[in-house]
């Protein structure tokens, strides 16, 4: 298969692939309006097997050949200076504005939930909702799992060497 050859859905979606990167069946899911993980990884061997693969970690990224078709940014990249880049989905947005920094006690769920609904943007996710964000953003990396009792968390790395920008739903 060319670059040429794909459908404008295919080199959309493969875009979502690019910026959304390390993803999940569950988070494509999500933003494709599909059932679930299978209808995703249906979709992603019958359509668009040349420009993916899975990590060790069983997450899905693209090749870079995808990125340059898709012309999409990756969804992390470094800057010069050491900071990063990352692109997210609007919850992951939110909960990055809410979430402690690094060097502060980290936030539960509840805790993220509570602080994201308080933003007053008629913002109204779940607790699923918040615990699939949280580690799409730790599997990101700018997350860190703070292992207690009850996981908990908080970013990774200095607010100051994070730059966020929200993708286009």
């Amino acid at each position: 298969m060319t670059d040429g050859d794909l459908t404008d859905e295919e080199r959309e979606r493969l875009g979502d692939v690019v910026a959304l990167q390390p993803t999940k069946n569950s988070e494509l899911a999500d933003r494709w309006g599909l059932e679930g993980g299978s209808e995703v990884h249906s979709y992603l061997e019958n359509h668009l097997k040349d420009y993916y693969f899975r990590d060790e970690n069983s997450l899905i990224r693209a090749t870079e050949e995808a990125a340059e078709i898709s012309g999409v940014d990756p969804g992390i990249s470094e800057n010069d200076d050491g900071s990063r880049v990352v692109r997210v989905p609007d919850l992951q947005y939110h909960v990055l504005r809410v979430l402690a920094d690094e060097d502060e006690e980290p936030q539960s769920v509840v805790g993220v939930l509570q602080a994201v609904r308080a933003l007053d943007e008629g913002l109204d996710p779940d607790n699923d909702g918040i615990r699939e964000a949280l580690r799409s953003l730790a599997n990101k990396g700018v997350v860190e799992k703070v292992q207690l009792t009850v996981p908990t968390y908080r970013l990774a790395m200095s607010r100051d060497d994070l730059q966020v920008e929200r993708l286009d739903d």
